[in-house]
This record gives structure tokens, C-alpha cells and sequence, in this order.
């Protein structure tokens, strides 16, 4: 009996996890050419973020450093596991077998315990942590899978072949690369493919062992902590494309080399010589552009300057035009919070600046990481904003300059939140059964404390354990009867897309909210927020405060400052940018978002207390705990 065609559901089956593979991947590619900064909503075709991909170093260094180290990594590994696989099955069995166990071991360890490992290595023998150290630690993970790979193929061989390639004239290295090595050449072309994959793909183990500003796609990715970057779209995009072309030649190759074996070896050289002929023009042509395009060398040529902060915190230009303007090369690397850029520093990473928040330069200051500023480098504390200057936890500004500053408040629905509701309750609103299951936590401990201290009517610098409690119990009730979502950034474009009513968000965000959905607004409860600022400073290890100094002069002067608080959206601490960005015209033209309120004597500076610290993590962790249980 003919049974094609009489099995549907077998192929609709296999077209669903097609498209289920598949569909993402053609998502990423639309919205790669999508002309606004969205990652849900497409505005119109454009090459806008394949050229800011192309001009952001930052982008292109990781995309160089990802697939060289692949490369790289991939061609070693592949040699060290295939030459140990073949020695291994040449062992007597105990010795086999045991090896077997150990190359597993890497393979069925958490890849944090191997990351944290190669870390704890590189400190002990004092190797500091660069391209080097991700690119042997990538060698090292890699070769178990290419054993593993390869390990099949050998024992499916006949143990006596090279023997009897041998007894006929082959020497051992002819044995192994004419006999064995084409015998089991599946398994290595698959290890290969495996160990590319598993470099290209890496986080974790890449993330602990890097140093230096060298970071690859995955490490740049995850640190884009404060709005994921529409040029990632882009990237991604250009690495599917170049995947594509390694699988294709990978499948086509070996039908093009079977062909050329048919040719003799003139064929070859009267390809090859004038090869070498082109590359040689184009080399003398490349010296000669370089040559002519020489020009005198500027204040700060040959130096570096290496650069600590939020991800996706910089312009699209800024560092470009600053590296053209003075001749330094910038090492930009990101962290995703104050905790994480201070254990660095404290264990002394070397940076030249650091942009931490208001709290945590209490903390730098107090303990001694930080050292003053030369005034007389300085040009730009004239034209910042009184209102962010001379806070409470640098009151002479002696230590910081600032960068963006803004408020935390509540992000809200137009058409599904009454603004009554909002002048009446505040903060309490996120009590209110009203909007049950429709909003948002942020899932912050000191901004969620701050709301729920707020709403109690205490400061949220307190440390009287009983309000502290009282707030954890505000937020015990709202997680267990509003049923809310606790999220981090996502809930930019979720708000964007108006997927809730209402939810927590600091003021940069809110701005972006509402410059893409006209609908959404911001309200400042009378009863007080958080006033934050985030500012640069130098660390009293900087190998280059004078270029340090040049830098924040740079990021505080109109151009820079525009640059930076127009792509990014908080508002710039550099009073004449944020008088234009709000003002007729203005990108951000109306949207009171931008404009941090300064009136309001119930707004406070978060100051840092150690022991308050901790409490209020401890008792944030059992509110999502209790969230967790809710649900």
C-alpha cells in the first residue's frame, strides 16, 4: 500500500518546529532594518542600525573578537583532541578508561564551577586577564567535545590498519595522516563544528576569565543592562549570514576540493601566483593611502583609556569623535549594577573612569577608592545644572562630575489609569484591586523599599527596623493580592506596547515609553522619590587621570552631552542640552518625563548604610519568594 501523502499531521508536525526554529531568527532579520529604536514595533525600513553598527568600535571589536577566538580555539582544540583521541585508544584499557571519565568531567560540570575555576587559575599565577586568558580557556573547554566527537569514529576502525599500512611502506606520520585521519574525518569535521559552536555561543566561562575591555557578542549583549540596543538586530543579522557561509562551504567544500584534485599542479601555481600578485598590489596601495593620510599627531595619540559603565549608557558617537579629536583609543567595558563595578574595583581593576550612582560614590569615597579631581583640568562644571550639582554625597563636587540624573516614578496607561487615582493614592495605587494582575514591579530591593517606604509616609534612607518592616509588609501584600510582574527592562518596550496599565520606572525610560506611545504617561507621587544621579569619577589607581579629565570634559560639553542624553534618553546633567532636548523641537519636546522635578522637599538622595543594605536585600529576596508562592 502506498502511504505518501496519508500522514498530515506527521508534516504539520514537522512545519511547526520549523517555524518555531525559524521564526525568531526571521523576526531578528525584519527588525534589523527597522528605522526606530523599538524591538517590537516596526516604524519603517531603514539601514539606520547596520551603519551604527558599522561605526560603533565597541560592536565590531566584539564581533572580531568572537570569531577569531572561535577560530582560533576551533583549529587548536580540534588538533590537541583529535592527536589525544588517537593516543588515548592506543592506551591500555585502565589508562582508557579513565581518561574517558576525566574528559568527561569538564562536559558534565555547570559551566559556572569551570568558569569560577580558569578564574581562581589566571589570579593564582598572577596572568592578567585579557584575550589571552578567554582565548586558552576557550582551547581547554572546547577539546572535550572534540574528543568526545572523535573518540566513535576511532574505535569503529580496525586497530590493526595503521599496522598494516605500516608492514607496507607508510611511515608512522603517513600511517596516521593517509590511513587514519581520513577514516575518522566525519568525527572531526563534527567536534570542529561543535567546539566553533560552543566558543561562538559562550557566556559564562567567557565572562569570568576576560579582562582588559576585551569582551565577545555574548558579554556585550548581556551588559546591555539599560535598554537592549536595536544594532544588536544588526550584528545578529551579520553573524547569521556569516554562519550560513561557514555551512555552506563546509557542505560544498568537498566537492570543489575533488574536483581540483583533477587538476595538475600548474593548474594550482597559475592560480595561486597571481593571488599573491593582487595581495601584494593591494598591500603597497594600503601603505601608500596610509602614508599620505598621516597627519600630525594629536594631544593624546597612542595613550588608552579605559572606560567602566551601565551598558548602553554612551551616544552613538561620542567615543568615536572623542578617540578622532585627541588620538586615544577607548576600552569601554559595562556592568549591570553598582555591586558588580564595585567588587572589581575593589579587587583592583584598573580603570581611568567609573560611572557609578549617587550611593555607591558614598560608598568609593568613604573607603578610599577614589581620588579628587584636578579642578584646574576642568572646564565643564559651568555649564551643568545647578540642581544636580553638590549632592549630598559629594557636596563640593570633588570627587564626581555629573552624567545623568532623574527620578524613579510611576509609568502609566492613559486610557486605563485614571490620573485621579494617581493624585489621591500615590504609591498605594499598586494596592488599589482595581488594577489587579495589570501592573508592574521593578525588580529593584532599594527602589521597591523606596516606593513602599513612600507610601508609608518615612524616608526611604530610614533605618528604623520597624518602618523597614512595615514596607517589607506593603510589599508582602501587593505581590499576594495584586498579582504583579517583576520585572527589570523589559518592561521599557512592554510599556511602550501598552501591555500594562502601570508600573515602576526611572525617568529616562519613561521618557523613551513615551516618545513611542503617546498614550502612556509619568507621575511623581507628592509624597517623595528617589533623586538619583549617576556621575564620573576617577579611581586612585587610574594609569591615566589627564586623559580621564579630558574625557569627562568631553562627555559634560554640549555636543557629547547631546549625543549621549539624546540617544539614551535620561536627562543630561549639562543644563543648555536639556533645555534644547525638552524645548521646541526637541526630541524629547513636552515630555515632563525628561525633566526631573526639583521642588518637592519630600524627594531624597539614596545614602548608603551598609547594615540597612543588607536587611533590605534579605527582605526583598522573601518578596519575591512570596511573589513566587503567590503565583
Amino acid at each position: 500500500m502506498n502511504n505518501k501523502g496519508k500522514r498530515p499531521i506527521g508534516k504539520i508536525l514537522m512545519i511547526l518546529a520549523v517555524v518555531f526554529f525559524y521564526l525568531p531568527i526571521l523576526y531578528m532579520i525584519i527588525f534589523s532594518f527597522n528605522d526606530g529604536k523599538s524591538l517590537t514595533s516596526f516604524t519603517g525600513f531603514s539601514l539606520r542600525w547596520y551603519k551604527h553598527m558599522l561605526d560603533s568600535s565597541d560592536m565590531m571589536d566584539a564581533l572580531s573578537t568572537t570569531f577569531s577566538i572561535a577560530l582560533l580555539a576551533t583549529f587548536i582544540s580540534t588538533v590537541t583532541g583529535t592527536i589525544a583521541a588517537i593516543g588515548i585508544s592506543k592506551s591500555k584499557k585502565i589508562v582508557r578508561d579513565l581518561m574517558e571519565q576525566i574528559n568527561n568531567l569538564p562536559i558534565m560540570n555547570p559551566e559556572i564551577v569551570t568558569a569560577i575555576g580558569f578564574m581562581l587559575l589566571f589570579i593564582t599565577f598572577h596572568v592578567e586577564k585579557g584575550y589571552v586568558t578567554m582565548l586558552l580557556a576557550h582551547i581547554a573547554f572546547c577539546i572535550p567535545y572534540v574528543m568526545l566527537s572523535v573518540m566513535p569514529k576511532i574505535k569503529s576502525l580496525d586497530p590493526n590498519l595503521a599496522d598494516a599500512a605500516m608492514d607496507l611502506g607508510a611511515t608512522p606520520w603517513q600511517a596516521l595522516t593517509k590511513v587514519v585521519v581520513p577514516q575518522i574525518t566525519p568525527g572531526i569535521v563534527a567536534g570542529a563544528l561543535i567546539a566553533f559552536t560552543m566558543s561562538v555561543d559562550d557566556f559564562i566561562i567567557s565572562y569570568f576569565v576576560t579582562g582588559r575591555g576585551v569582551k565577545n557578542l555574548s558579554i556585550m549583549v548581556y551588559t546591555m543592562s539599560k535598554r537592549v540596543n536595536p544594532s544588536i538586530n544588526a550584528i545578529s543579522t551579520l553573524v547569521v549570514v556569516i554562519i550560513t557561509i561557514v555551512l555552506v562551504i563546509i557542505n560544498v567544500a568537498p566537492t570543489l576540493f575533488a574536483k581540483r584534485a583533477k587538476r595538475n599542479s600548474i593548474g594550482r601555481r597559475n592560480v595561486l601566483v597571481p593571488a599573491v600578485a593582487v595581495v601584494c598590489v593591494l598591500a603597497i596601495v594600503a601603505g601608500v593611502v596610509t602614508y599620505n593620510n598621516k597627519k600630525e599627531p594629536l594631544p593624546f595619540e597612542g595613550q588608552t583609556l579605559r572606560i567602566y559603565n551601565w551598558g548602553e549608557y554612551v551616544g552613538e558617537h561620542i567615543i568615536q569623535d572623542f578617540q578622532k579629536e585627541t588620538g586615544a583609543t577607548v576600552l569601554l567595558e559595562n556592568f549591570d549594577s553598582n555591586e558588580q563595578m564595585y567588587i572589581k574595583v575593589a579587587n583592583g581593576e584598573a580603570y581611568d573612569i567609573l560611572v557609578p550612582s549617587d550611593y555607591m560614590i558614598q560608598r568609593l569615597i568613604s573607603e578610599g577608592y577614589l581620588q579628587k579631581l584636578d579642578k584646574s583640568k576642568l572646564n565643564c562644571m559651568d555649564k551643568l545644572d545647578d540642581a544636580v550639582k553638590g549632592l549630598p554625597y559629594d557636596p563640593e563636587n570633588e570627587y564626581s562630575v555629573p552624567y545623568f540624573w532623574g527620578t524613579a516614578g510611576i509609568v502609566y496607561d492613559k486610557t486605563k489609569v485614571d490620573i485621579k487615582d494617581l493624585e489621591k493614592e500615590g504609591y498605594n495605587i499598586f494596592l488599589d484591586q482595581k488594577y489587579k494582575g495589570d501592573i508592574y514591579l521593578y525588580d529593584s530591593e532599594r527602589d521597591s523599599f523606596m516606593m513602599a517606604l513612600k507610601a508609608l509616609g518615612y524616608s526611604m534612607n530610614t533605618s528604623d527596623e520597624s518602618q523597614i518592616q512595615e514596607a517589607y509588609n506593603w510589599l508582602v501584600q501587593c505581590v499576594q493580592t495584586m498579582k504583579p510582574e517583576i520585572v527589570t527592562d523589559e518592561i521599557i518596550d512592554n510599556m511602550a506596547q501598552g501591555r500594562k496599565a502601570l508600573g515602576l520606572i526611572y525617568s529616562g525610560d519613561a521618557t523613551y515609553v513615551i516618545n513611542e506611545n503617546e498614550n502612556m504617561g509619568y507621575y511623581l507621587p507628592e509624597g517623595g522619590t528617589n533623586q538619583w544621579s549617576d556621575a564620573m569619577v576617577i579611581p586612585k589607581n587610574a594609569k591615566n587621570p589627564e586623559l580621564a579629565h579630558a574625557f569627562i570634559n568631553y562627555a559634560s560639553d554640549y555636543d557629547g552631552a547631546y549625543d549621549n542624553s539624546s540617544y539614551v534618553g535620561y536627562t543630561s546633567a549639562n543644563k543648555k542640552v536639556m533645555k534644547d532636548l525638552y524645548g521646541k523641537g526637541g526630541e524629547f519636546e513636552g515630555i515632563d518625563a525628561y525633566i526631573p522635578r526639583t521642588d518637592n522637599k519630600n524627594d531624597e538622595v539614596f545614602e548608603y548604610n551598609e547594615e540597612t543594605k543588607k536587611e533590605i536585600s534579605n527582605l526583598w529576596s522573601k518578596v519575591k519568594i512570596a511573589a513566587s508562592n503567590t503565583n
